[in-house]
């Protein structure tokens, strides 16, 4: 690195092991109130520092990249996702990007599986009639849900994440998986069976669980893909809050064409439909599937690998344009 320490603003807060290994290195700017940033402040972070450090809470689209006097030549983002960054953009300006891949996958498949289960088993409904006193005690008909044992989970998405998942569902809850992705998958280690299309996916499954990008022209997952969903199924989403088409999500489940949805990401973060947070088969988590403190440190020290190759003059860890 040059003796000028590279000036890095930090957009939100960060563990403080994280933190303080910036400040030993860099000339860093850090977010102490963990409030995102507004649309100018990150417009003109980009002529007055040399990185950021970012995280999916930061649009960074086309005006904010293309600043006047631009000086930012690496954007770290925090997370595996980087959907928030307008990456064609980005290449265009010369601006490096990185993200922070697999330290978060089992994490992020252990809240795929908690959605699941607490969906299936009408864990929010139950837990409510408890905590508002209207539990009438042990019943063998009221507030049944739905064995998961030989059913069908159906990944879209066979990624790292979905893999994760689909994993625990194979082996955890003795689920059969069905799956797509658009390029084949060779080396996976438990019983699966590839669909051609999503459409397959979501007429077949009884609980289909959503691992693919958002951040593109429409949903991956659509209004006709969520109407070929069975109205005994469930819908769970912990991919991009535009990976699947909330509006037809939301239409679907107050129609009662399907049993139910779990869902950690949404279309507006942080609004949430009032539809959804009123309806009982529905799970509601705040965006926390990478949420434990060892995941969020290894991530931020993650990025600052990528920070330290980019400043050294050596190959970024997880560059991904």
């Amino acid at each position: 690195m040059s003796s000028t320490r590279p000036k890095v603003l930090v957009t939100r807060k960060l563990p403080a092991v994280v933190e303080d290994r910036l400040i030993s290195t860099y000339d860093v700017s850090l977010n102490a109130t963990d409030k995102p940033l507004t649309a100018t402040a990150l417009h003109d972070a980009m002529s007055g520092f040399d990185a950021l450090v970012a995280t999916v809470s930061d649009p960074l689209d086309a005006r904010v990249l293309k600043a006047d006097n631009r000086r930012v030549k690496i954007i770290a983002n925090v997370g595996v996702g980087y959907s928030n960054i307008d990456t064609q953009t980005a290449s265009d300006e010369g601006i490096a990007i990185s993200n922070t891949p697999d330290v978060l996958t089992d994490a992020t498949a252990d809240i795929a599986l908690l959605l699941i289960l607490n969906t299936t088993r009408r864990a929010y409904a139950a837990e409510k009639k408890l905590r508002e006193g209207r539990w009438q005690g042990f019943s063998l008909v009221d507030g049944l849900g739905t064995s998961l044992q030989g059913k069908v989970i159906g990944i879209i998405g066979m990624g790292r994440i979905g893999r994760a998942t689909a994993r625990r569902a194979r082996f955890g809850l003795g689920m059969k998986v069905v799956f797509y992705n658009r390029s084949p998958i060779a080396d996976l280690d438990f019983e699966a069976t590839r669909l051609n299309t999503i459409d397959d996916v979501m007429a077949s499954a009884d609980v289909v669980s959503v691992h693919v990008p958002g951040n593109g022209l429409s949903p991956i997952v659509n209004a006709d893909h969520i109407a070929l969903l069975k109205p005994t199924s469930y819908l769970i989403n912990t991919a991009r809050g535009d990976s699947i088409d909330q509006a037809a999500l939301i239409t679907a489940l107050i129609d009662g064409r399907l049993a139910g949805a779990g869902l950690d990401v949404y279309l507006d973060e942080p609004e949430v439909p009032i539809e959804l947070r009123t309806l009982q088969n529905v799970s509601l988590l705040p965006h926390i599937g990478s949420a434990t403190e060892e995941v969020r440190t290894a991530m931020g020290m993650l990025a600052a690998d990528n920070l330290d190759a980019f400043f050294s003059n050596t190959p970024l860890p997880n560059k991904v344009a």
